[in-house]
């Protein structure tokens, strides 16, 4: 045999090392299990914002924002319980149950109410102020005041009432909430969530609201004001209620030394607990909300501009004839607008009393109608017209001058109703007259300075003192041809004071000689129209 073929292998080779499956195995199964725990830690996380462990880690990674302020026409979904209600809501359930409660309510607060599985609990009532004391590092919210009051109607359910504020309106606050004051919670003005709920050891409930609205409040019987502030942050860590067994064992006791003291040596000291007899007197001081009035801007009235000299010479009108010196001097007549729009609502314009030159616009649907403008003066006069139901060509009917709008210094508010100019029916100022079709190209490319008015049928959905909630009325073919594209629309119409809104579930017709003047059109992102309107007819 010739070994010097195989100079370069080896005779006796080293063994290959096995595979040590095992260790394997259990490396791949450790893997697999810190995936997973990962994977329920951040459903743990995510699902639970209310735990503070939770909330802690989602403010560090910033996926957690702070409690908004909301408006009264735009929030939660809810309804309105009042003291005994809630009473016999919370009582009802056993610990766990009202675990699970709570739990579910803080959630919802901390995600601003964008995955409420249900309807938001909203407190209305009369409440009598018990206790106030000043928040701090150490409360769930850190700064503010916190309110213990107790239902007037139902003695049984306690409230704490929470103002976030900014530290420096503190002392103003503690001027304000002082021991005795009432507390009137109603549903056309405020919206106080409840967002905790606790069974004391004596069987009554005692629940935590806060105002979504964090409006501006004063009382009735003293000067000032103060404006809440959603918190930047919560203290969930200080746990629930706000008002500990001690403190509010104290504030109690403070509270029936007060009524003694004020009841004076004959009078009657009310028991905790115990619902009182009779009905409750008047409240001789209240806490109420006050809205802030806005001043109400009067949209600037279009206007024709005079036509230019340059102009004037390269659009020449047909020649029929001759014409003497004195017929150039004088203003053709404008022509008439042709049959088809005979039957749409005309918006007539005035240039003086002397040159009657009124200008026929179409509606918003139909083509512009190209006419001649002749020059007007600087201040016309506006005024709507009715059609003409019996002429081929609509007669445009003289304006009539309209007395100088003062609404630039009226004051319009959503608590009590505000003060604008009103206007006899088809004697409103120029504007544009829209019907409900046509408010998402409003929305698109808003008002553009001008008056728009909206005409239409519409059901009222809610109705307070001076405000109603509209949508409009469509009918069961236009809903099946349209197959559901539409988005939905809601009309919130303002009244001024002194007028009475159309009663929930009514139908309002309005034409154009009484329609509504649009303010504001707001789309949200879930495609849903919210137009803000106001009544200006008389």
């Amino acid at each position: 045999m010739d070994y010097g073929r195989f100079d370069y292998e080896e005779p006796y080779p080293r063994p290959r090392r096995r595979i040590n499956y095992f260790a394997w195995t259990v490396a791949i199964l450790l893997l697999t299990g810190i995936a997973f725990a990962a994977w329920l830690g951040s459903f743990y996380i995510f699902d639970q914002p209310e735990r503070p462990e939770s909330y802690r880690i989602l403010q560090r990674l910033h996926k957690i924002e702070p409690p908004k302020r909301f408006e009264l026409t735009a929030a939660p979904t809810g309804e309105f319980l009042n003291a005994k209600q809630l009473y016999d809501r919370y009582v009802a359930m056993g610990a766990a149950e009202l675990v699970k409660a709570n739990a579910e309510l803080a959630r919802n607060y901390i995600r601003n109410y964008t995955q409420v599985p249900g309807l938001v609990p909203y407190v209305t009532g009369r409440f009598i102020m018990m206790e106030a004391r000043e928040l701090g590092p150490n409360d769930v919210f850190t700064s503010g005041m916190v309110a213990l009051t107790n239902a007037v109607d139902h003695a049984e359910l306690l409230m704490e009432h929470v103002y976030p504020a900014d530290s420096d309106v503190a002392p103003l606050m503690k001027q304000t909430l002082n021991v005795g004051l009432e507390i009137k919670l109603e549903r056309t003005h405020d919206l106080s969530a409840v967002i905790h709920a606790e069974r004391l050891t004596d069987g009554r409930i005692m629940i935590t609201a806060i105002p979504l609205l964090y409006g501006t409040y004063t009382i009735t019987r003293g000067p000032g004001t103060f404006t809440l502030e959603p918190p930047l942050n919560l203290n969930l860590a200080a746990g629930w209620p706000l008002f500990k067994e001690q403190m509010r064992t104290r504030a109690e006791l403070h509270y029936v030394n007060y009524r003694r003291q004020a009841a004076g040596p004959q009078g009657q000291v009310p028991i905790i607990g115990l619902p009182p007899s009779g009905t409750p007197p008047p409240a001789q001081n209240e806490l109420v909300r006050i809205e802030p009035a806005k001043a109400v801007e009067a949209p600037p009235i279009a206007q024709v501009p005079p036509r230019n000299a340059k102009l004037a010479k390269t659009t020449p009108l047909p020649r029929r004839g001759k014409l003497t010196k004195k017929q150039k001097l004088t203003s053709p007549p404008p022509a008439a607008p042709p049959a088809s729009t005979a039957t749409q609502p005309a918006v007539a314009q005035k240039s003086s009393p002397t040159i009657p030159s009124p200008i026929a616009v179409a509606p918003p649907s139909a083509p512009p109608v190209p006419t001649a403008l002749p020059a007007v003066s600087a201040a016309p006069a506006v005024a709507l017209l009715s059609p003409a139901p019996n002429a081929t060509e609509g007669p445009v009917l003289p304006a009539q001058p309209v007395p100088a709008d003062s609404s630039g210094a009226a004051l319009a508010s959503t608590a009590g109703g505000g003060t604008w100019k009103t206007f006899p029916a088809g004697k409103m100022p120029l504007g544009r007259l829209i019907g409900p079709g046509d408010l998402r190209d409003i929305a698109e490319r808003g008002l553009a300075g001008e008056r728009i008015y909206l005409r239409g049928q519409f059901v009222v959905n809610f109705a307070d003192a001076n405000r109603a909630v509209l949508r409009p009325r469509t009918k069961l073919t236009e809903t099946v041809l349209r197959f559901g594209a539409g988005s939905p629309t809601r009309i919130i119409v303002e009244f001024p004071a002194g007028y009475t809104p159309p009663r929930q579930g009514s139908v309002v017709n309005r034409d154009e000689a009484r329609p509504l003047e649009i303010t504001e059109v707001r789309k949200q992102e879930d495609g849903q129209l919210n137009v803000f309107a106001r009544e200006i007819m008389q």
